[in-house]
């Protein structure tokens, strides 16, 4: 939305009347529902929602129509997020040698396909350096073999600190992230991972799905944790695999997917598309 709005997130129990009761406080307020999109989980017991609002003639400040919210909130012992519209979110690419996923990143921005401001491009290796200089946007090589490991990811943290970085993107960053900082980041990190999880977790999955001999190969972007490549999974993308097909083929079909994959990821999480609920993302596509 161009215009000026609001995005509400919602998550609470389940209970009747939610719908009419959220809907009722936008209206009574004069605000315009763009969108209304909600999900019951009746196994759970969970209600789910994001709204897009029109704000334009809403009888009070934005402010105090967020503020105002909480009454209602609160009353459905609910967990919720407001967003401003328009907005761009300040974002961290990291990367380490490979460079179709951070092209992706950089194209679909350059569309304004993905409403995100890149802050800077952080490498623990010098490969992707050109590409961020091509693109006018800072390039750190921070070297993190060894022992400058726990110093490089200080370093990390002290620039996307700085920037008031709001998305660390893992674009093929070839690196395990700290138990904390996955914790003070927590649902502020996507990765990619080359493979459709959760199988061939790690290193080398394309090797294990070919030794394997998968009929299909895919990506997966998911919230970042402390557990390796178990994060809440917010897309993934497969390509058919064929008998014929060589390790270096599934690489080939598997970079297709890993391209749509973080890029689809990132734009459900920036345009408030994602809940996450335990060990899963609820996602409400566009």
């Amino acid at each position: 939305m161009s215009r000026p709005g609001l995005i509400l997130k919602l998550s609470c129990p389940d209970q009747p009347g939610i719908v009419a009761k959220v809907a009722n406080y936008v209206a009574g307020h004069r605000g315009n529902l763009i969108e209304f999109a909600q999900f019951s989980d009746q196994l759970g017991g969970k209600f789910f929602a994001r709204l897009e609002i029109e704000t334009q003639e809403l009888d009070v400040d934005a402010q105090d129509f967020i503020t105002g919210f909480g009454t209602l909130g609160r009353s459905l012992q609910a967990d919720w997020h407001f967003r401003r519209l328009p907005y761009r979110m300040k974002t961290a690419v990291l990367v380490t040698k490979t460079d179709h996923c951070l092209n992706e990143i950089l194209w679909r921005a350059g569309l304004d396909e993905l409403p995100i401001e890149i802050t800077s491009i952080i490498g623990n290796r010098g490969n992707c350096r050109s590409i961020a200089e091509r693109a006018n946007l800072p390039f750190h090589e921070i070297p993190m073999d060894g022992d400058a490991r726990e110093p490089g990811f200080e370093q990390i943290r002290a620039l996307v600190t700085e920037q008031d970085v709001e998305l660390i993107v893992l674009a093929r960053f070839m690196q395990i992230l700290p138990n904390d900082f996955c914790r003070d980041f927590a649902g502020r990190i996507i990765n990619i991972h080359h493979s459709f999880l959760p199988a061939f977790i790690g290193a080398n999955p394309y090797q294990q799905a070919y030794a394997r001999g998968v009929k299909l190969i895919g990506a997966t972007c998911h919230y970042v944790t402390a557990d390796l490549d178990a994060g809440p999974i917010i897309e993934q993308e497969v390509e058919r695999v064929h008998h014929f097909h060589t390790p270096a083929d599934l690489v080939r079909l598997g970079r297709n997917c890993e391209r749509v994959a973080i890029a689809k990821g990132i734009r459900f999480h920036v345009h408030d598309r994602t809940i996450i609920d335990g060990h899963r993302a609820i996602v409400f596509p566009d």
